[in-house]
């Protein structure tokens, strides 16, 4: 018996990534409770020992070949992404893009510590089919769609 169409293999695969994120969520952590210290602190979490800002950590470009292949894979979701609307359809986005990242090994890591590689790789390889798929979900950049 086949699947309604409105339920894609990504909303299927997010479903599952969502799942082992609430299972190593439930994890006990080795880490030592922080405690509380009197000393003042002058400088702020973003400034760098000598007082100037640090340096934001830059993550590897995306090679063409897997842009290419994330463009290829939202492409063809765009349907769906319309018909399912912004709540399902971001469901469905994530799905995509964690597939895409695993697909490509090290990516996966990159995507996690900056979501908006994901606007820039877009902006590059398939602006028109960003544009798209913000319009479709309702957003102003992929990046505020993803919920990792």
């Amino acid at each position: 018996m086949p699947q309604p169409r409105w339920i894609s293999r990504s909303t299927l695969l997010v479903a599952g990534v969502f799942a082992a994120a609430a299972l190593t969520a439930c994890g006990t952590s080795t880490e030592p409770a922080p405690t509380g210290s009197s000393a003042s602190t002058t400088g702020s979490a973003t400034s760098a020992p000598n007082g100037t800002a640090a340096p934001k950590p830059t993550t590897p470009p995306v090679s063409d070949a897997s842009a290419t292949q994330l463009c290829d894979m939202l492409r063809p979701e765009l349907v769906n992404f319309r018909i399912q609307g912004g709540t399902l359809g971001r469901i469905g986005l994530n799905a995509l893009v964690h597939e895409w990242a695993l697909r490509n090994g090290g990516i996966n890591s990159q995507v996690l510590a900056d979501k908006a590689i994901i606007d820039r790789t877009t902006i590059k390889a398939c602006p028109d089919v960003r544009q798209q798929t913000i319009e479709a979900l309702g957003l102003s950049d992929l990046a505020s769609g993803l919920a990792f």
